[in-house]
C-alpha cells in the first residue's frame, strides 16, 4: 500500500510498502480518513530518534488518527462495518502485570504506532484491536476524531491532578498539548487557566476558548501574575506541557502550598529539580506518559459540546502533500497549532 515513510533522518517519501496485516477475530480493519501530525512524528523526521527509540529501518509515520471500519473480526460485537471511529494507538500485552493492574500505558511491551520499529498509520488501511477502537459521536467529524489522541494526554493529566471544582491551574506551553491540557482541565472542574508561552498568536487563540488568562513570558513575569490573581497564594495545580528545561525547573515557584504539579511535556535533557522548594510547600508531583482509560470520556465531552477542539485545527494538507505538511510542521508559524493530513474522504 502507498504510505508516508520515514526512510531515515530527514528523508521522507510517499511510496508503496508491503504490510502484512491479517485480520484476527477481535480486530477491525479501518480505512484511514484523517491523521494528525504530532510533535513526535516531526522529531523523528528531524532527529531520527527520541531518547531510546531510534529509527533504524524505514517506518510509516502517524498515530493521531480517525477512519471508517471496513471489516470486522468474527468475535467483534461492539463495532460494525461503516462505523466512524478513532483509535488508541498503543497496543499493550494483555497478560503483562502493568495491563492487569490497569496501567497499560506503561506496559514495557506496548506497541505504539510510529514508535520504532512499529509502523504508523499514514496509509490507506490499518488492522487494530476492537478494544482500542472507539465509535465517534454523530456530531464529531473525522478531523475532530483525530484530535482525541492528543486530548487524551490532557485528560490523563487532569485525572492525575485530582482536580477539585474551582481550582485555578497554570498550564506552561501553548502548543497543541498545552491548549488541549487547558481545555481538559476546564472540563475537569478548574475555574480558570493561566496559560504561559512566548508566542502571542497561540495565546490569543487560546484566550478565546474559555476562562483562559494568557501570559506572554517574554514580557510578563508568570509568578508575579499568578501571585496577583491568587492574593499571593499560588496556583492549585501546575501542568508543565512545554518540555522546556528552564520552564520545567521553575514549576515550584508557581504552585501554592499543598498544591499539585503534573509533568506532561518531556524535557530534552535532565532538569534541575529543587527538592527543598517542593518540600517546604509539600507539593505533590505527578508524571504522565501517554494515557489510559480516557478515550470514552474524551469523546463524551466532545460529543456533548462541553469541549471543542475545532479551533485548534489550523492547517490541513492532502495525502499527496504529506511531505510538505511535515516540512511545514518542522517550521510552523506562531499562528498555527495543529497540522492534519486528509488521507481520504468518504
Amino acid at each position: 500500500m502507498e504510505a508516508v515513510v520515514l526512510e531515515r533522518q530527514r528523508e521522507l517519501s510517499i511510496r508503496d510498502i508491503q504490510i502484512d496485516e491479517p485480520l484476527g477475530p477481535h480486530d477491525v480493519r479501518i480505512a484511514l480518513r484523517t491523521v494528525g501530525v504530532c510533535g513526535s512524528d516531526v522529531h523523528y523526521y528531524e532527529a531520527g530518534r527520541i531518547g531510546q527509540f531510534v529509527v533504524r529501518a524505514p517506518m510509516i509515520l502517524g498515530h493521531e488518527a480517525s477512519g471508517r471500519v471496513v471489516e470486522i473480526g468474527s468475535e467483534v460485537k461492539t463495532l460494525k462495518v461503516g462505523d466512524r471511529v478513532c483509535m488508541e494507538p498503543g497496543i499493550p500485552d494483555p497478560n503483562s502485570k502493568a495491563t492487569r493492574l490497569g496501567m497499560y500505558n506503561i506496559d514495557p511491551a506496548v506497541r505504539f504506532w510510529a514508535t520504532p520499529p512499529v509502523h504508523g498509520v499514514l496509509r490507506p488501511t490499518v488492522v487494530h484491536p476492537a478494544d482500542f477502537t472507539f465509535r465517534l459521536p454523530d456530531n464529531i467529524s473525522y478531523e475532530e476524531g483525530a484530535m482525541v489522541e492528543p486530548l487524551a494526554v490532557g485528560m490523563h493529566a487532569a485525572n492525575k491532578a485530582q482536580i477539585k471544582p474551582g481550582d485555578l491551574a497554570v498550564v506552561i506551553g501553548a502548543g497543541p498539548i498545552g491548549v488541549l491540557q487547558a481545555l481538559a482541565a476546564l472540563a475537569g472542574g478548574c475555574s480558570r487557566i493561566i496559560l504561559t508561552d512566548v508566542q502571542q498568536p497561540k495565546l490569543d487563540l487560546a484566550a478565546k476558548l474559555g476562562p483562559i488568562t494568557p501570559v506572554n513570558v517574554r514580557t510578563e513575569n508568570a509568578a508575579a501574575v499568578i501571585r496577583e490573581l491568587t492574593d499571593g497564594w499560588g496556583a492549585d495545580i501546575v501542568f508543565e506541557c512545554s518540555g522546556n528545561d528552564q520552564a520545567a525547573a521553575g514549576v515550584f515557584d508557581l504552585v501554592c502550598p499543598g498544591g499539585r504539579v503534573v509533568f506532561v511535556g518531556i524535557p530534552g535533557s535532565p532538569i534541575p529539580y529543587d527538592v527543598s522548594a517542593a518540600q517546604v510547600k509539600e507539593v505533590r508531583v505527578e508524571h504522565v506518559f501517554r494515557y489510559a482509560h480516557v478515550y470514552p470520556r474524551a469523546l463524551a465531552l466532545m460529543g456533548s459540546g462541553k469541549l471543542d477542539v475545532k479551533p485548534l485545527i489550523t492547517d490541513t494538507f492532502t495525502f499527496s502533500d504529506s511531505i510538505a505538511a511535515f516540512n511545514y510542521a518542522l517550521h510552523m508559524p506562531p499562528t498555527s497549532v495543529k497540522v492534519q493530513i486528509t488521507v481520504a474522504k468518504d
